[in-house]
């Protein structure tokens, strides 16, 4: 009986799904219809027979927004991963003697702890095709790849700011990361490691710091995730990290522990307009990445002691 049902469950359409993705991602219909190239009515259509199909509501809607519900929120990281995987299956078998160089650039920490994977992924299916890395920050990343001396690359925003153009790759919550069982954060003033000048996670951390009146002083500086985590591990410092970077060996603080919440923050994708199929096929292997980050349980923070 079981396999029968799973057997004639309803099918979701990949059409419809980058639809719901265009709607979530610019919070409006008739931005969305002009990214998935329909009418509004057209997109109104594919999401009101999505929620028929799935027996839910997606979207809350007013005069002004469009906002993802709780079941919303569920469905994006399915669609996204959905998507994702169906681009990387297309161009693994349309694709596979494509050659050439592609210029990519990522901030410090995507550098260290997502490229490589994908990069490995990506030279199994091409190996004729070299993957160039500038690592740097996130402004200057995007200046590149306008300039168009890069041909795309991944780089954080706050919460709401993706630059056009741009796409969302993952929203994450950015966390106060301490040593586990550390006392870092007991420490008055705060002792706090950062990043350089420019650092979305430095800004806002100094600055809800500032605005929640904790006596803080800057104890550690490096401009290279390994050098934050060094400061972390050695219980030097405490330090703002996003949610799936805190390590095994560390604890994600916050209001509880006296520090003040510092919310979320995007990671984004900016592909350059003339950017050819190798980049492309690229930029498809970096979103099925964020896609499996974005699946992750929802309970992979340690307990503090």
């Amino acid at each position: 009986m079981n396999l029968l049902m799973r057997q004639t469950l309803p099918l979701l359409e990949l059409d419809i799904l980058k639809t719901f993705v265009a709607i979530a991602e610019t919070g409006n219909f008739t931005t969305a219809a002009e990214t998935v190239h329909r009418t509004p009515s057209a997109v109104s259509m594919q999401i009101k027979k999505l929620e028929e199909l799935l027996g839910c509501t997606l979207f809350r809607r007013d005069a002004r927004s469009v906002v993802l519900t709780h079941h919303g929120e569920v469905l994006l990281s399915y669609a996204r991963r959905l998507i994702a995987l169906s681009n990387e299956a297309v161009s693994r078998f349309m694709m596979p003697e494509m050659n050439g160089v592609v210029r990519l650039g990522a901030p410090d920490d995507v550098g260290e702890l997502i490229l490589p994977e994908v990069l490995r992924r990506f030279a199994e299916t091409y190996p004729s095709i070299a993957v160039n890395v500038s690592i740097e920050t996130s402004g200057n990343l995007r200046r590149a790849v306008a300039e168009r001396r890069l041909d795309l690359a991944i780089f954080n925003a706050t919460d709401g700011t993706i630059p056009v153009p741009g796409e969302v790759l993952l929203k994450e919550q950015l966390v106060w990361a301490g040593k586990n069982c550390g006392n870092a954060h007991l420490k008055n003033p705060l002792p706090v490691s950062v990043w350089e000048e420019g650092c979305i996670w430095r800004a806002r951390a100094l600055e809800e710091l500032s605005r929640s009146g904790r006596d803080f002083r800057v104890a550690y500086f490096c401009a290279h995730h390994m050098g934050q985590r060094a400061a972390i591990r050695a219980d030097l410092a405490v330090a703002p990290l996003a949610r799936f970077l805190v390590g095994d060996d560390m604890v994600a603080l916050g209001e509880k522990d006296g520090l003040p919440d510092l919310g979320h923050y995007l990671i984004g994708l900016v592909v350059n307009e003339e950017a050819e199929t190798p980049a492309l096929a690229v930029a498809d292997y970096i979103r099925a990445a964020f896609a499996r980050i974005e699946r992750r349980p929802m309970d992979m923070l340690q307990v503090a002691c």
